[in-house]
C-alpha cells in the first residue's frame, strides 16, 4: 500500500501519531547499503513502548553501526488493527513502513507476562507463522530478551532465540554471526541456531528436550546438537564504557514517561525477597558521576526535553548521589530542566537529600514499605522499620511536603489479616504524625495515597517456591484493607486480582503452557494488560482446552529439589542461596544488604560491582 493511502487510514483512528513515524531523532538509512535489518518490537502500544529505556539503548546502539538498520514496531491499538486486517496491511516498522516479515530479525522485548498474546498477534499481523518449527527459512528470525525471559518456557515454541541478561554485547554477537553465516552461503536455519547456541547468553529452546514426571513436574532437560547444559546470562561489566544514547526519537504524541532518562546503575544491594529485578540484575554496577552528568547533559540538549529522570532500582543507594545532584543542579536550573528521583529508599532518605529534592522536584514523595507490620517486612527482607518510615515522613513534612504515596503488596508469604490491617494503621499513623507535627502547614491537609499490588512469586527469587494465593483470596484481602481504613485522608487503589492470578501462572509455567497461550490468542486474547480487553474466563477456557490446571503452576508450594522450568538457565544467583533465603523468610529472619555483608548469592563470579568488592575471598 502506498504511503498516501496509508496516511489517509491513519486519520480514521484514534492517535494516528502512534503509527506515522518521522519523529525527531528517528533513524533513516538506505536499505541498499545495509546488511542486517532488525525490527525492534514492543508488544504493547506506542505510548508504553516509547517510554521503555531498553528500547532506546538498543535502538541507538544498533543504528550506530553502518551495517545495521534497527526500526521500531509497536502493537497497534484495537481500532487500527481492525483497519489493518480489513485493508490487508501487514504489520510494519515505523521508520521505513516496510512489512517486518521482510526483516532479518524480529526482536521482542518481554517486560510483562500478560503481553504474550500480543507477541502472537503481532506475528500474525505480520503474516509470520507463530510456531518456530513452522518457520523453515533462515529469516526472519524471531528473537526475544528482557526480564520475562528468565523463564522463557511458556513462549519457547514461538521464539527461535532468547537473549539472557543484558543485550548490548550478545545481541551484536548474534547479528555478526548471522552476517558471516549468510556471507559464507549459509541458508539452513537449524545450522545457524546450533552455531548461535554456542554464544554465551544465547538460549535456543528448540535444542532442548523436556521430559515430565507422572505428577506433571519436570523430570529433566536434555540439550541436543551440542547445546550447553546450562545457559548463563550476559552482563555488561563496565557501565562507563558501554553505549548510551545521546539522542533518541522524541514522540509527537504524549507517552507514559515523556522525559529524558539517565541510567545511573544496574542491580540492587537490598535483596528484597519478592523482587525479581533485584536478583536477576546482580551484581550491582554503578556508572561514575562524571559519565552520568555528561550523558545526561548531552541527552537533554539533543532531545530538547525539560524533564530528566535518574533511573535505577534504588536511586538513593547510588554512592555519589548527593555530589551528583550538586553537579547536575548547576546546569539543570540554568536550562530550566526538572530533575526527578524515583525509587527512593525510606531508610536513607536524609534531610540533606530532601534539600536537594526541594530544588529539583516539587511534587509529592513516594516510598515503598511493602508490608504493614514489622514481622512481615522481616519476612520479605525489606530491612526497614516503622521508625524509619515515620522518620522519613516527618523529614518530608518538615521540608514542606503534604503528600506522601506508599506502595504495599498483598498476598505475601505468611501474611495474615493482621498484616493487612497494619497497612491501614501505618497510614493512619502518618496522618496523625502530620497533624501533631509543628511543621504542619496552616490551611493545608495531608494526603496519604496507598497503592496496593498483588504478590506474584517469580523465578530467581527466594519466593519462587511459594504458592500464590487465589484471585478470590486476593479480593477478600482487598476488602479487609478497605474496611480497615477509617479516614478520608487516606486514598486507596489496588491492582486487579485476576490479572495477577494469570501473571503467576505465566511467570512460573513450563513449555506446555504455550498451548494455552496459543488457545487464548486464537479465542481472541490480546492486550491482556488492558482491563477492557482482558477476559479471565477466556484464559481459564484456554487452559482447560490445553488439558492444564493453572493451580498446578501458581497455587502450590514447590519442593526445593523440584526441577523448575528455568533451572537450566543461570542468572547469577544459585538455587542453594534462594533456598536458604526462603528458609530465613519462613523464620522471619533478615539478611543484610550487599554493602554490609555478602550473602554468597553467587553473583561475585562475574568479577564486577559490589559483589566482587565484598566477596574477593570466595572467588
Amino acid at each position: 500500500m502506498d504511503n498516501q493511502r496509508l496516511e489517509e487510514l491513519f486519520l480514521t483512528v484514534q492517535k494516528p501519531g502512534r503509527y506515522s513515524g518521522g519523529e525527531m531523532g528517528s533513524v533513516i538509512k538506505d536499505k541498499e547499503k545495509i546488511d542486517v535489518r532488525f525490527a525492534f518490537c514492543f508488544p504493547d502500544t506506542y505510548e508504553i513502548g516509547m517510554s521503555h529505556l531498553g528500547m532506546k539503548i538498543l535502538y541507538s546502539l544498533f543504528n550506530s553501526r553502518e551495517d545495521i538498520w534497527c526500526e521500531r514496531v509497536f502493537a497497534p491499538g484495537t481500532d487500527f488493527e481492525e483497519v489493518m486486517r480489513k485493508n490487508n496491511i501487514p504489520l510494519f516498522a515505523l521508520e521505513s513502513r516496510d512489512p517486518i516479515s521482510d526483516f532479518d530479525f524480529v526482536g521482542f522485548t518481554m517486560q510483562y507476562e500478560l503481553s504474550y498474546t500480543n507477541v502472537l498477534n503481532m506475528l500474525d499481523l505480520a503474516g509470520i507463522p507463530l510456531l518456530s518449527k513452522e518457520r523453515k527459512e533462515l529469516a526472519p528470525l524471531v528473537v526475544a530478551g528482557g526480564p520475562c525471559v528468565c523463564n522463557p518456557e511458556p513462549i519457547a515454541d514461538f521464539v527461535d532465540i532468547f537473549f539472557l541478561g543484558e543485550g548490548e554485547e550478545v545481541d551484536l554477537e548474534v547479528i555478526d554471526l548471522y552476517k558471516s553465516f549468510k556471507a559464507s552461503g549459509g541458508t539452513d536455519k537449524k545450522e545457524f541456531l546450533k552455531q548461535a547456541a554456542k554464544i554465551k547468553g544465547v538460549y535456543v529452546p528448540s535444542l532442548y528436550k523436556v521430559e515430565y514426571n507422572d505428577d506433571g513436574t519436570i523430570n529433566k532437560y536434555t540439550p541436543q546438537e551440542g547445546a550447553p547444559k546450562i545457559v548463563e546470562k550476559r552482563i555488561i561489566k563496565n557501565l562507563d564504557s558501554v553505549h548510551y544514547p545521546e539522542n533518541f526519537p522524541v514522540p509527537y504524541t504524549e507517552i507514559v514517561h515523556d522525559r529524558a532518562v539517565m541510567e545511573i546503575f544496574r542491580g540492587c544491594i537490598r535483596g528484597c525477597r519478592f523482587c525479581q529485578a533485584g536478583f536477576i540484575y546482580r551484581p550491582v554496577r554503578e556508572k561514575s558521576s562524571e559519565t552520568i552528568n555528561k550523558s545526561a547533559y548531552d541527552l537533554c540538549m539533543n532531545t530538547g526535553y525539560d524533564e530528566l529522570s535518574l533511573s535505577s532500582l534504588s536511586t538513593s543507594d547510588y554512592r555519589e548521589i548527593e555530589p551528583l545532584l550538586n553537579t547536575m543542579i548547576d546546569w539543570t536550573e540554568k536550562e530550566n530542566i526538572s530533575l526527578s528521583l524515583p525509587s527512593l529508599r525510606i531508610d536513607n532518605f536524609s534531610p540533606e537529600l530532601l534539600e536537594k529534592m526541594k530544588m529539583i522536584r516539587k511534587s509529592g514523595l513516594t516510598f515503598a514499605p511493602e508490608a504493614g507490620t514489622q514481622r512481615l517486612r522481616d519476612v520479605i527482607n525489606k530491612n526497614i522499620t516503622e521508625e524509619d518510615i515515620l522518620s522519613s515522613c516527618e523529614t518530608a513534612f518538615k521540608g514542606g511536603y503534604t503528600s506522601v504515596k506508599l506502595y504495599f503488596m498483598v498476598g505475601l508469604p505468611t501474611e495474615t489479616d493482621e498484616d493487612i490491617e497494619g497497612i491501614a494503621k501505618l497510614g493512619q499513623k502518618i496522618v496523625d504524625l502530620y497533624y501533631s507535627s509543628p511543621y504542619k502547614q496552616k490551611g493545608r491537609g495531608v494526603t496519604v495515597s496507598i497503592s496496593v499490588s498483588n504478590f506474584v512469586p517469580k523465578p530467581f527469587t527466594p519466593f519462587e517456591f511459594c504458592p500464590q494465593i487465589t484471585a478470590e483470596e486476593l479480593h477478600r484481602k482487598h476488602q479487609v484493607l478497605v474496611s480497615a481504613i477509617t479516614t478520608k485522608k487516606i486514598s486507596l487503589s489496588w491492582h486487579d486480582s485476576e490479572t495477577s492470578a494469570l501473571e503467576g501462572v505465566l511467570a512460573r509455567g513450563d513449555r506446555r503452557v504455550g498451548q494455552a497461550i496459543l488457545n487464548a490468542f486464537q479465542d481472541g486474547a490480546k492486550m491482556d494488560s488492558w482491563g477492557e480487553c482482558f477476559s479471565y474466563e477466556r484464559w481459564m477456557k484456554a487452559f482447560q482446552k490445553a488439558g492444564l490446571d493453572p493451580r498446578f503452576y501458581a497455587n502450590r508450594e514447590r519442593k526445593p529439589d523440584e526441577i523448575n522450568p528455568w533451572d537450566h538457565l543461570d542468572y547469577g544467583v544459585n538455587k542453594k542461596f534462594l533456598i536458604d533465603e526462603y528458609n530465613k523468610a519462613c523464620n522471619e529472619a533478615t539478611t543484610p544488604n550487599c554493602r554490609e555483608k555478602c550473602a554468597g548469592c553467587g553473583a561475585a563470579k562475574y568479577g564486577e560491582g559490589v559483589c566482587f568488592e565484598k566477596c574477593k575471598t570466595v572467588l
